[in-house]
Formats: structure tokens, sequence, C-alpha cells
């Protein structure tokens, strides 16, 4: 049972999930300070003179009424990042190498049965009495 077990967690999937759960938690860190102190403060800067951003408000005396279009925004520009990174680092390649051990696993061309190459030449004698 254990050993089905060690078979499981060595067979790389499990370790590449491991791997990419962290290596997706620190690039989200990376990605979330990236839309939080740089596109955020520009998208704010655009927003005009308004302290809470860029959006606008839906009763204009109430500022929990905010509508922020600026953090959505950089929601959409931090998913848009993180999906981009995710996949030229890890799908391309990995479907690159999945490509290439595909090629190597090809079956090899087919030899032809005696009975095959038999009624291949009968075919060609037939087709020069003609």
């Amino acid at each position: 049972m254990l050993k089905g077990l060690k078979d499981f967690i060595l067979r790389g999937n499990v370790v590449e999930l491991a791997i990419a759960v962290v290596i997706g938690g620190a690039f989200a860190l990376v990605i979330s300070a990236f839309t939080d102190n740089i596109i955020s403060p520009i998208l704010a800067a655009i927003g005009g003179s308004d302290e809470l951003g860029f959006g606008f408000r839906i009763i204009g005396d109430n500022p929990a009424t905010f509508v922020n279009i600026g953090a959505l925004l950089s929601g959409i520009i931090a998913f848009v990042i993180t999906a981009s990174v995710i996949y030229f680092v890890f799908v391309v390649p990995m479907n690159h190498l999945a490509e290439r051990r595909k090629r190597g696993v090809e079956p090899a061309p087919t030899v032809p049965s005696e009975t095959d190459l038999l009624i291949e030449i009968r075919d060609l004698l037939a087709a020069k009495k003609l």
C-alpha cells in the first residue's frame, strides 16, 4: 500500500503540481504588488482628483457607493499578465515536450505481410496484361 503511494507521488504529476502551486503563489504576489503599486496609481491618476481613484460614486455624498473601475482594470491586467506568463513559461514548453514524447512513441511503419505482398504483385501483373 505504501509502495503504491510512493510510486504515485514520485510519478511526477504530484511533484509537478506541488511546484506549480508554490510558483503560482509566489508569482501571484509579484503580480499583485505590480498592479497595486504601479498600475493602480496610474489608473488613479487618470481618474482625476477623486481621492478614491478611477471610478465614480452612485450617490454623490456617500463614499460607500464608489464604483472602483481602477480596481477592476487592475484585476483584469493582473489576470492577463498571470495567464500570459503561465502559458508561455509552463504550457508551451509542456506541450512541446509532449509532442516530442509523442513523436518518439509513434509506431514504426508496418511491414506488409507475405499475403499483402503477393496480392500487390498479382494486381500489378493483372494490370500489365490489360
